[in-house]
């Protein structure tokens, strides 16, 4: 199993989950920076570009909640995906919560800020994200008081998508407002298994 991957993006999210499973995998560094993710023989994996990509035998995933939710099936035994159907499809429920109510108004941010040409910036735009995103972090936070996880009584690949987005939210300086999911991410990352912290990921790289 290979996992193609480059520290902060998404794929932070599947090397947690591979963690938490104790599978074994190759890292495939592919380097953002240097548009490695351009080169041809990357483009044959994922014509997007994008990462992360995991490639299994013949298969090959793109697109994190996909992975993620393929190696908890795949790995039944370790309890990341509920037996049943219902906690199931709640774990689906807030994969898409988070992928798009959430991660959509950090993508604005990010893009407006600084991965668009500064001509194609927006900078009006990014406070109007700032509200949607704290607007659907406000339902989370009523969601999670009383909780220790998204869905059920253990941890599920759904806690750990959502982990990395509010980390990546942490970093936008958008959770001042939300204590319970300020704790939540902490105790998720506390976890002996976890994947590093976005600026952690980011320091490394500096490094």
């Amino acid at each position: 199993m290979k996992l193609y991957e480059f520290a902060p993006t998404r794929s932070i999210r599947v090397r947690w989950v591979l963690q938490e499973l104790g599978v074994e995998f190759e890292s495939i560094q592919v380097n953002l920076r240097a548009g490695e993710n351009r080169r041809p023989e990357f483009l044959k994996l994922n014509p997007a570009g994008k990462l992360p990509v995991l490639v299994d035998g013949d298969l090959v995933l793109t697109e994190s909640v996909a992975i993620v939710l393929y190696l908890a099936e795949k790995y039944p035994d370790k309890g990341l995906l509920p037996a049943d159907p219902g906690e199931r499809a709640k774990v689906n429920q807030w994969l898409l919560f988070a992928a798009t109510e959430l991660e959509q108004p950090l993508w604005r941010i990010a893009r407006h800020k600084f991965l668009y040409p500064e001509d194609k910036r927006l900078p009006a735009d990014i406070p109007v994200a700032c509200e949607d995103f704290k607007a659907m972090a406000g339902v989370l936070e009523k969601h999670m008081e009383q909780r220790q996880f998204v869905v059920g009584d253990r941890v599920t690949v759904a806690d750990l998508v959502m982990a990395y987005t509010l980390d990546w939210a942490n970093e936008a300086h958008l959770l001042d407002d939300f204590p319970q999911l300020r704790a939540y991410m902490d105790r998720m990352y506390a976890r002996p298994h976890a994947a590093p912290r976005i600026a952690q990921a980011l320091a490394n790289l500096k490094g």
